[in-house]
């Protein structure tokens, strides 16, 4: 398979991830604000502000995961299609003599044709170990030694 293609299709793969994370976290905000605006109407004195205090809470960190959700999906947009660089960079494809990698978001295990990569952040300890290294490189990683094999 084509380098670009493969790019593309690890690149699908992770924007259904953070879409998917996007559409969670906007769901249970509505969910929670609807919660708390039940207790409103059925609730009075201290019940009513630990009701609304809980809801509140819950919205804080669904908009917490919402924030971090448009904040991957920023990351994704900086990923070029283009082939080019010999390093590996973000949006690189990084086959190894243990696993392969797609630096990109942390969306952890994708499957593309029967074949396992690794999508990990660019500030992922493996990440920040494989950067700007060639093929042909070795590195240590959690006293493991590992050879670049290919970067797509």
């Amino acid at each position: 398979m084509a380098a670009n293609s493969l790019r593309i299709l690890l690149l699908k793969q992770c924007t259904m991830y953070v879409n998917d994370r996007i559409a969670v976290a906007q769901q249970a905000i509505q969910g929670a604000q609807a919660s708390a605006n039940e207790e409103t109407k059925s609730s009075s004195g201290d019940k009513y502000e630990t009701g609304r205090a809980m809801a509140q809470l819950e919205i804080e960190k669904f908009t917490t995961q919402l924030n971090e959700g448009k904040k991957l999906k920023q990351q994704l947009q900086q990923i070029k299609l283009e082939n080019g660089l010999e390093v590996v960079h973000l949006g690189s494809i990084v086959k190894t003599s243990k696993e392969n990698y797609f630096i990109s978001i942390p969306a952890g295990k994708l499957t593309v044709n029967d074949e396992n990569f690794y999508a990990i952040s660019i500030a992922s300890p493996i990440a920040q170990k494989l950067l700007g290294n060639k093929a042909g490189t070795t590195i240590n990683f959690n006293k493991t030694e590992m050879l670049i094999l290919e970067i797509l």
